[in-house]
This record gives C-alpha cells, sequence and structure tokens, in this order.
C-alpha cells in the first residue's frame, strides 16, 4: 500500500526533532575554568508535536491487484496538511565539580533550607577534619 502524505509530514517533523536534541542539549559540554573547576549546566528539554491533514472526495483508481477486496482499490484524494513541532529548553542546575567535591548548584532555590542542606557535606568535612586534627594533638602532646 503507498505511504499516506501526512506519513511524510510527521517524519519530516520528527526527524527535525531527533537532529535538534541529543544528549548534549540536557547534560551540556562541560567548562572548565583557571582554577581548575569543571561546571556542568543541565537542562530541562520539552518538546510537542502536531500533525494534521485532511481528505477530499475524489474519484477511485485501481492502483494494486491484492487479492483482499479492501486493498484492490486505493482512493486518489487530494490531500492538504500541515504538521509542526517546538522545543523549549531551560536551564535548570549546574554540576560543580572542585577537586574531590561534586555539588550540584540549582539555578532557583525554593527555599533558605536548599542552601542549608547543600552546605551540609562541607560543614561535616570541616568538623571531621577539625576532630582529627585535634586528636592528632592530643596524642602528640601525652
Amino acid at each position: 500500500m503507498s505511504e499516506h502524505p501526512i506519513e511524510g509530514l510527521m517524519t519530516t517533523a520528527m526527524d527535525s526533532i531527533r537532529n535538534m536534541i541529543d544528549v548534549n542539549t540536557i547534560i551540556g559540554e562541560p567548562i572548565e575554568t583557571i582554577n581548575n573547576v569543571i561546571i556542568i549546566p543541565v537542562s530541562k528539554v520539552g518538546f510537542g508535536f502536531a500533525a494534521g491533514g485532511s481528505e477530499f472526495k475524489g474519484e477511485a483508481i485501481n492502483e494494486y491487484n491484492k487479492k483482499e477486496k479492501e486493498e484492490q482499490i486505493q482512493y486518489k484524494l487530494p490531500f492538504g496538511g500541515g504538521s509542526g513541532a517546538g522545543v523549549s529548553i531551560n536551564p535548570v542546575a549546574f554540576i560543580v565539580i572542585q577537586e574531590n567535591n561534586v555539588r550540584l548548584l540549582p539555578i532557583e532555590h525554593c527555599s533558605s533550607i536548599d542552601r542549608l542542606l547543600d552546605y551540609i557535606p562541607d560543614f561535616m568535612d570541616k568538623i571531621g577534619n577539625s576532630l582529627n586534627k585535634s586528636s592528632k594533638q592530643t596524642y602528640t602532646n601525652q
């Protein structure tokens, strides 16, 4: 059976979307600063797709000699149609890699609690380092 014209419209639109969006669109290319800090942008990608068309009454013609009666007659109808697609890309965060520390920095913090939670790992590391230093000094003084 021959391809319906709407299939060509849909294929063209979907191929265009496929060419626009790849993995590097969502997780961006790493950016290295002069301080050896690596910053990786993270984005939210949304897309929509629509296709439609209409056929108008035309004359019936016999294109194929198929065994099934429904496939014997193909209708040659005038066709009008269109398709479209839209893509939105919104940055949502940055992954920051510095020495042995990896942090996710959202562009919009919901509250002060989010900021506090982001700094807890750093705070715990500093407390651990401080306790290790003081315990080493205690052993050396004895």
